[in-house]
């Protein structure tokens, strides 16, 4: 998987992509000069699970980079960036515009944190890095139903 996001349109098919990935807080880079951050990501392989479910196959993993540039500020909420044992797990990831194409890139963590990049214009990249593995708990993520 190699794909780019450019508009909020590209970025819903990445953020589905990212969804449940988890990482370590210590692989999340932020690059003032550079104005990058950079999360190496333990992401689910949702592209193929229904595919590994129909061969009767386990459900697996990959290490993915995603790439925001254009970074002028990061910032976080609920959680703590000095514990480097802590793993975050994405839910979304979202984009508000401020103006015409700047804007907040914020990633959505399980357990009511959040990583917000303030971003002149909206440029994100999403790379497997690692051949898939499977997913340690052997299960496809599930999330809880408002009934």
């Amino acid at each position: 998987l190699n794909l780019g996001a450019l508009d909020a349109e590209d970025l819903k098919i990445l953020s589905a992509l990212a969804q449940d990935a988890v990482f370590p807080i210590a692989e999340m880079t932020w690059r003032p000069k550079d104005r990058r951050l950079a999360i190496l990501l333990n992401r689910f392989r949702w592209e193929d699970s229904d595919a590994a479910a129909r061969q009767n196959r386990k459900p697996e993993r990959v290490q993915s980079v995603l790439v925001i540039d254009h970074v002028q500020t990061v910032s976080s909420f609920g959680i703590d960036r000095k514990d480097h044992n802590t793993v975050l797990s994405v839910l979304e990831i979202a984009f508000e515009t401020t103006d015409d194409v700047s804007g907040h890139v914020t990633l959505v963590l399980a357990g009511d944190g959040a990583i917000r990049a303030t971003v002149e214009t909206l440029e994100l990249s999403l790379k497997d890095v690692t051949k898939p593995y499977v997913a340690p708990s052997k299960h496809v993520p599930t999330h809880p139903t408002d009934t």
